[in-house]
């Protein structure tokens, strides 16, 4: 199976879920490099997950949900997926 890159990310689902991500750390008040720290995830891999720049594994979905205290699945339908 060829593997799906960004640019076919054709309904936006990655900047969608970026989006989601990045309203819930600033609903909390945490800066970027803060929920990076905590979900274990590089900043700079964070920032392009935030923009949608990386398709993000179920794996860092999971830590970033536990850094934001919130369930994988609250994200994903916060992004409308």
């Amino acid at each position: 199976m060829p593997r799906v890159s960004v640019n076919q990310d054709k309904d936006q689902s990655l900047v969608r879920l970026g989006a989601a991500v990045r309203a819930r750390r600033k609903q909390m008040n945490y800066s970027q490099e803060t929920l990076a720290d905590a979900a274990e995830i590089d900043r700079s891999h964070m920032g392009k997950i935030e923009r949608g720049e990386r398709n993000v594994t179920f794996l860092n979905i999971a830590r970033i949900a536990r850094a934001l205290e919130c369930k994988p699945s609250d994200l994903l339908v916060d992004a409308g997926l």
